[in-house]
């Protein structure tokens, strides 16, 4: 037992090494084209400074590190397996009585280690500066006309072009309260901020309650405040609306700027409101399988890649590895676009690759251990 233990240690730690060196050299490949790609963006822009490319840039290097990290531990398994085989040290460790389930405990305990590290501890740094780097993509390299809009605590701030007043001017409107009800966007504890092209303020509407119709807002009880006069009642007032109701919900924060912690409060909030939540839920449970998918990966990275150099067929052995491990990326997407349009409900569509995965890499080993 204690021969087994330090054996499936030491595996561990080689496999912990590649696993982390491939997962680096992938995130800096990934980094590297997004840099590129930024930079043409930018060239299109003389007023926008390069250094934004390289901030954006490292901004996205833990949205990328959590995207390649299944891929990451399978060729991190493959060439610690394909290593380990290569000097037969693996030959020799059955020769010992030890299975392949023994040694193997230790790098499995590993990849589910890095896995739930990522969901844990990653998700909410690469959330963080996810939505860091949205902001400044959406601020300097995107046209979209003055338009955006936040929800945050239960209320919904939203800026527009408004050329009511003057030319060029803009509306910020917050509510305090937001509800979806017959297919309607309901507001309550209105304020609207109407501004010229500088920023400055001309006029500000209160209103109690209102809604978003085709093409505007109508807001009720109104009153309009305007600077060194008293308040004027308006009662029903219609302003100009740039968003539609689909537009509302798909400018709703992305799963993607949103941690594991912070997205069941966020959850929650959208349910409450009345507007979809499918995107979230599904990202959440996304986030779930990280760990077991994890762990999946290192299972099929030795199924396909153990087999002894001397009984040949190695090289595609290794190929069906990471042929198998695309396949798995691949469908998970397919179910993810299921999941995303409502056929699928979010949890089935998150964790069934991660369990038919799961399935091959556990049904090779046991055809690989007892034949």
């Amino acid at each position: 037992m204690n021969m087994a233990f330090t054996l499936s240690l030491y595996i561990a730690r080689q496999f912990t090494y590649a696993t982390l060196a491939v997962i680096a050299f992938l995130t800096g490949l990934i980094t590297m084209f997004d840099f590129i790609d930024l930079l043409r963006r930018v060239s299109t822009r003389p007023n926008v400074p390069t250094s934004l490319v390289s901030e954006i840039a490292f901004l996205h290097i833990p949205f990328a590190c959590l995207e390649i990290l299944p891929f990451g531990v399978l060729l991190g398994g493959i060439i610690c397996f394909w290593r380990l085989a290569r000097t037969s040290e693996l030959v020799v460790a059955r020769a010992a009585g030890i299975s392949a389930w023994q040694f193997l405990a230790g790098p499995v305990i590993c990849a589910v280690l890095i896995g739930t590290v990522a969901t844990t501890a990653i998700s909410p740094l690469s959330s963080v500066m996810y939505r860091r780097a949205e902001a400044l993509d959406r601020q300097y390299l995107r046209d979209n006309n003055g338009k955006s809009l936040n929800m945050t605590g239960g209320t919904l701030w939203l800026r527009q072009s408004d050329n009511g007043l003057v030319s060029h001017g803009t509306a910020i409107i917050h509510a305090r309260r937001v509800r979806l009800s017959g297919g309607m966007l309901h507001v309550g504890a209105v304020t609207v901020f109407r501004m010229g092209p500088d920023d400055d303020l001309i006029t500000r509407i209160e209103a109690e309650s209102g809604y978003l119709g085709k093409g505007r807002w109508i807001l009720t009880t109104a009153r309009l405040l305007r600077p060194d006069e008293l308040p004027e009642a308006m009662g029903e007032i219609t302003l100009p609306a740039d968003l539609t109701l689909a537009g509302v919900e798909e400018s709703f924060a992305s799963p993607d700027t949103l941690s594991v912690w912070a997205l069941p409060g966020f959850i929650r909030q959208l349910r409450r409101s009345g507007f979809s939540t499918i995107r979230h839920r599904l990202h959440f449970q996304t986030l779930l399988t990280l760990p077991v998918l994890s762990g999946t990966m290192a299972l099929v990275a030795a199924g396909f890649s153990m087999r002894p150099a001397r009984r040949g067929g190695v090289v595609r052995m290794i190929s069906f590895g990471v042929a198998a491990g695309f396949a798995l990326f691949a469908i998970s997407k397919i179910a993810a676009q299921f999941g995303e349009t409502g056929t699928l409900p979010p949890l089935l569509a998150a964790w069934a690759p991660t369990v038919a995965g799961l399935c091959l890499a556990v049904t090779l080993l046991l055809h690989l251990e007892d034949g």
